[in-house]
């Protein structure tokens, strides 16, 4: 069947995983609107691995965990490997892990209280917890304006390592400059100036 080849590599591409023989056969059956058979699907999936094992691609189709899936060749792991490490293991800014904390211990939290407990306009940290997935909009207040409401998402625990919200540990668990939110201020140090007198006056 004309272009099948190019509809079966476009859709295991766009799969976020191995997708299953039979679940390709249906949906290229769906779009092509004509009866497809196994056979065919097999034979056609055949003909993508032996085009990807040329050296001038850089991935290969595998099959893998019940179906198919584009996997880069072992030659360039490494190269994927430093590239997931420079982009997933950016920290968040102190501002945005501070607003974190503050959502994940008083969701659902509107803008005017994070504001009011950071002091400062959350505007920035809010666009970049939501651009990362970490903070979702949860609804709205019933208060006036009806302002947003946000909360943690799903990924949120998987980036701090717990299974739920109740893994978070408790406020009692902090020691109070260890785990403070924010800069600890500086100790301010009185320094003896031979040229002052005892009033402050030079």
């Amino acid at each position: 069947m004309e272009l099948l080849q190019q509809h079966i590599q476009a859709l295991i591409f766009a799969a976020p995983q191995a997708i299953p023989l039979e679940e390709i056969r249906t949906v290229v059956q769906e779009s092509f609107q004509a009866e497809i058979n196994e056979a065919d699907v097999k034979a056609t999936l055949a003909e993508i691995q032996g085009l990807f094992q040329q050296e001038q691609f850089a991935f290969e189709l595998v099959e893998i965990a019940g179906g198919y899936q584009f996997l880069t060749k072992g030659a360039y792991h490494n190269t994927v490997a430093i590239h997931l490490k420079q982009t997933t293991k950016k920290r968040l800014s102190q501002a945005a892990m501070e607003t974190l904390a503050i959502i994940a211990y008083k969701q659902p939290v509107g803008k005017s209280e994070l504001e009011e407990i950071r002091g400062v306009s959350c505007d920035y940290a809010l666009q970049k917890l939501l651009e990362k997935e970490l903070v979702i909009i949860s609804g709205r207040s019933e208060g006036p304006g009806r302002p947003l409401l946000y909360a943690t998402s799903d990924k949120f625990m998987d980036y701090m390592g717990i299974n739920s919200l109740g893994d978070l540990p408790k406020p009692k668990d902090f020691k109070e400059v260890e785990n403070s939110i924010g800069d600890t201020p500086a100790i301010e140090e009185t320094v003896s100036n031979p040229n002052t007198t005892n009033d402050g006056v030079s």
